[in-house]
Formats: structure tokens, sequence, C-alpha cells
């Protein structure tokens, strides 16, 4: 009996390594049923959504969001949106490489103690739009920006929230509703009054694999890379989960098979 409840034990563990983790309440807003690649248990992220969802965050969302728990060189990680098997090692990668010399970081302090500005390095944390968040208050109407770094997981239902918030802006609120000003109507958002403006528009990136960059396609594109940033083991866990559930099977019908032999001769 005992090694039936380690083994079912086990497996729930297993369950743990495949599954996506629990979600927070509900947002109450109206969500929109839309897919992405790394639902479910067999779900892996879709690399060229990903890369397409890196240039909207960079194009349309950094000035706002930052990003501070991803290192450049995490983007060429193995399973990230940027891996190259050539360059296994990102800080050794061309694509990193550029990426970092987009940026560029404050260090320091230098020998005389003041701090200074430098190119950054795949090593380098993505730096922040703003200085610190009494900035970015001020620059957004007293209100802080969130972190793009676990956003998909501090949201319940993260990926179609992030997703339906993206797209359901309206020009016009339905009849009854006054919108206040500084106020955006938006039914995916709680209460269906939010401060930041529409962030997407049609065209808003040109995508250089064709891709046409309609609201939806960005808002999916980002969300992919969003919920890589949050999760950027997720396909690892999800196989060493298969691996430890294809163990114990194993190891469970050893276990009956040794329980039958011991006990072949003695009735029940």
């Amino acid at each position: 009996m005992r090694l039936f409840t380690l083994t079912a034990t086990l497996i729930a563990a297993a369950g743990l390594c495949l599954g996506t983790g629990p979600a927070t309440a509900s947002e109450g807003g109206e969500l929109k049923a839309s897919h992405f690649s790394f639902e479910g248990v067999y779900g892996t992220y879709d690399k060229a959504a990903a890369q397409r969802g890196f240039q909207v965050y960079q194009e349309a969302c950094s000035f706002c969001h930052s990003m501070s728990l991803v290192a450049i060189r995490n983007l060429g990680d193995p399973g990230a949106p940027f891996y190259d098997e050539e360059h296994p090692n990102p800080n050794e990668s061309p694509v990193i490489k550029a990426i970092a010399a987009m940026f560029t970081v404050t260090d320091g302090p230098d020998i005389e103690g003041d701090m200074f500005e430098r190119p950054a390095r795949p090593s380098d944390y993505f730096p922040a739009p703003f200085a610190n968040d009494q900035a970015a208050r001020a620059s957004n109407g007293g209100a802080l920006p969130p972190d793009f770094s676990m956003l998909v997981r501090a949201r319940a239902h993260g990926p179609q929230y992030i997703y339906s918030l993206l797209t359901s802006y309206a020009d016009e609120a339905p009849e009854g509703v006054e919108i206040r000003d500084g106020m955006n109507y938006n039914p995916a958002f709680k209460g269906g009054m939010i401060g930041m403006p529409p962030p997407l528009f049609e065209e808003q990136v040109e995508y250089s694999d064709g891709t046409h960059a309609s609201v939806e396609q960005m808002a999916h594109d980002v969300v992919t890379f969003m919920a890589w940033a949050a999760d950027p083991k997720m396909e690892v866990r999800k196989r060493m989960g298969w691996m430890v559930m294809i163990y114990l099977l194993i190891f469970a019908l050893l276990m009956y098979g040794s329980y039958k032999a011991v006990w072949r001769d003695v009735e029940h």
C-alpha cells in the first residue's frame, strides 16, 4: 500500500512538471478565445512568434514597460527565441551581440566615483525605460507600468487576458457608459476603463519575415514572447515531466511483477 501511495505522489509531482502552474484570481474583464502554441502538456514556444514578439516589445512596449528579470543573453539560451545551435553560448552569438548593441546601460562608479554609460553586454539585464518608479509614475499619469518579466504569470488566464486587453480597445463605450477624461474604454479590463491608451495599431512594426502586422497578430506575438520571458524553462520542465511519467510507469510495472512473484504461493 505504501508503495502505491508513494508512486501516486511521484506521479502527481510529475504532473506539476507538465503543468503551467496555478493562476491568480480573475481580472474580471471579458476575455477573447485565443490559442497559443505553448498551452497544454505538449505545448512549445513558437520561436518565430516569440522573435516577432520581441520586436513588438522593443518598438511598442519598452518605452513604458521594463523587463528587469531578463538578461539580454537569455534570448540566446536553449529554447529561447534567438537560440543558435552554431553558437550555443549566447555570449558568443552574433545575434545576441547585435541585440546588446542596441542598448546602453548605466555603470559605475568609476575611479572618480561617478556613474557612467556604456554599451550593453549580453550579460546585462534589459535596461529600464525610467530611472526609478517615481519617474515612471510621473510619465504615466501616476500609474506604474507593470514589469513584463512575470506579467503573464501574474494574471489569471494571463495569455488570454493580455491578448484580450491589447485587442479590445473601442473608440466608443456602450450606451449609458461615460468615458472619463484621460481614460479609455476596454471591456477586457475590470470596470471597462483603463488609463493606458491603445499601445498597438495596424502596421506599427514591419516584420522581416513578411507577416502582416495586424493588431491581433502583434498582440499574439508579444504575448508569446512575454510567456517565454515569464517561464523560459517551460519546455525543459515539460520534457522532464514526461520522462518522469515514463520512468514511474515502468517502475510501477516492475514492482507489480515483483509483488506477484514474491507472493505467488500465498493465498489472498
